[in-house]
C-alpha cells in the first residue's frame, strides 16, 4: 500500500489518515477522530508508531514522523510536552538497526521544537543517548561551546546541565572522540564546587581512568586542580594520576607491585601503562638534561641497548619530544621537551624567555635603525 499524502487538512482528518496509515501495519487505532478524544488519540498513534519500521523504506518513515510531528505541534504545551518525550523515547529505545534514521528523526524533531525551548533539552539528551548506543556521533551537534550555549538558552539547573554533560561524554567516548570527550569531562568536573564535589565522585574516578588509558594522552596535570579530583585525595586512584602526572617509571612499578589487583580493576593494561610512563620519564628526564646517555635512559626506563632506538622513535611520534640518537657517543641527544607540569616555576621561565626575546628584537631593531642611518648618510654623499 503506498504511503497516504498527509495533506494540508483539518488535523482530525489527518489523524485519522494517519490512524488508518499505522492500522496497515499491525495497529488497532480508531479512526474516528474528534477535538475531545485527538490527544489521547495521538498519544496512542506515537505508542504504535514502532510498527512503521516494519516494511518501511527510510524517506517514508521519515515522512510519518514528520506527520506526528506537525500533529503534536498543534497540540496545548503540557501535551506538547508529554507526547515530545514520548516520541523521543521510542526513538531511542527502538533497536540499533537503522540508526541513522533515527538520528536524523530526532534532529527534525530537535529543530521543530526550537533550541531555545526546554523541550529541545528532552530532544537533545535523546540524541546523545542513541548516539551513545550505535557509537554515531557524526549526525548531530557535539560542539562544547554549542552546548554551552543552549544551557543558557534553556535555562538549565546545576543538575540537568551535569545530567547533559555526562551523555555528551559518553557518546563522545563511545564515538572513540578522546580529544573531545575529555574537553567535557573537565567541563563538567570544573562545574562542581566544593560543597557538592564528593557528589561527582565517580565522575571524577571514570574521567582519570579514561585519561590513564587515552594513548594520546600525557599532560594530566590539570586534572589535579580540579574540586571532584582533589576530593579523591587519599585514595589509590588519586595516588595513580599522581605519579602520572609527576612520577617516574620505578615509581608506577612500585606502586603496581603493591596494588595489582587495584590496577586490573580499573581495567587499564600494565604494559599499555608502562609505555605511557617511559614515555613520561624520558620528558621529564630531558627537560633539564638535553644529552641523555644509553646507560641512563636503559636504567631509568627499565629496557635494554636493542630497545632504546624503538624506544626514542616511538617517543618523537608523540611530539611530546624532539630528539635524535647519536650512536657513536651512545646517547639520545633531546632538541625540545614538553613539561610535564606547568606551574609557577614554568610561568618564571617563560618570563624570562619572553624577556629575553624582547631584548634581542631591541638589539635587532636598534641594529636595523642604524644600519638605515648609514645607508642614508652614504645616499646623501
Amino acid at each position: 500500500m503506498s504511503l497516504p499524502a498527509f495533506i494540508n487538512v483539518p488535523v482530525n482528518e489527518q489523524l485519522s489518515e494517519l490512524c488508518v496509515y499505522v492500522n496497515t501495519k499491525g495497529a488497532e487505532l480508531p479512526v474516528e477522530v474528534t477535538q475531545a478524544n485527538q490527544s489521547d488519540i495521538l498519544v496512542r498513534v506515537i505508542s504504535d508508531i514502532d510498527k512503521v519500521w516494519k516494511g518501511t523504506d527510510d524517506n517514508d518513515v521519515e515522512y510519518v514522523f514528520n506527520s506526528v510531528f506537525s500533529l503534536v505541534l498543534y497540540e496545548s504545551p503540557e501535551v506538547i510536552k508529554r507526547l515530545v518525550e514520548l516520541l523521543t523515547e521510542k526513538l531511542v529505545i527502538g533497536n540499533g538497526e537503522r540508526a541513522a534514521i533515527r538520528l536524523r528523526i530526532l534532529y527534525n524533531l530537535f529543530n521543530g521544537v526550537e533550541p531555545e525551548k526546554r523541550l529541545a533539552f528532552v530532544v537533545y539528551c535523546g540524541m546523545l543517548k542513541l548516539a551513545c548506543k550505535t557509537k554515531n556521533c557524526d549526525q548531530i551537534p557535539t560542539d562544547l561551546d554549542m552546548v554551552r550555549k543552549w544551557s543558557g538558552l534553556w535555562k538549565l539547573t546545576k543538575d540537568e546541565t551535569h545530567h547533559v554533560l555526562k551523555l555528551l561524554y559518553d557518546a563522545l567516548q563511545e564515538c572513540k572522540h578522546s580529544e573531545a570527550s575529555s574537553k567535557v569531562m573537565i567541563e563538567l568536573l570544573g562545574t562542581y564546587t566544593t560543597d557538592n564535589a564528593s557528589k561527582a565522585r565517580d565522575d571524577a574516578h571514570r574521567c582519570i581512568v579514561n585519561t590513564l588509558a587515552d594513548p594520546n594522552i600525557y599532560l594530566m596535570d590539570h586534572l589535579i586542580a580540579l574540586r571532584p579530583v582533589k576530593f579523591l585525595e587519599g585514595e589509590l586512584i588519586h595516588d595513580l594520576l599522581t605519579i602520572f602526572v609527576s612520577g617516574k617509571l620505578i615509581d608506577y612499578m612500585e606502586f603496581q607491585k603493591a596494588n595489582t589487583d587495584f590496577v586490573k580493576s580499573l581495567g587499564l593494561s600494565h604494559e599499555e601503562n608502562i609505555a605511557k610512563m617511559r614515555t613520561l620519564t624520558l620528558m621529564s628526564m630531558a627537560v633539564d638534561n638535553k644529552d641523555l646517555p644509553f646507560d641512563l635512559v636503559i636504567k631509568e626506563m627499565q629496557m635494554s641497548e636493542d630497545e632504546v632506538e624503538g624506544f626514542i622513535i616511538d617517543v618523537v611520534r608523540t611530539k611530546m619530544v624532539r630528539a635524535k640518537i647519536d650512536q657513536l657517543q651512545r646517547k639520545v641527544v633531546v632538541s625540545f621537551s614538553t613539561h610535564r607540569t606547568f606551574g609557577k616555576q614554568q610561568w618564571m621561565l617563560l618570563r624570562e624567555r619572553l624577556e629575553q626575546w624582547e631584548r634581542n628584537l631591541g638589539q635587532v631593531t636598534k641594529g636595523l635603525e642604524s644600519l638605515n642611518t648609514a645607508i642614508s648618510q652614504q645616499t646623501a654623499q
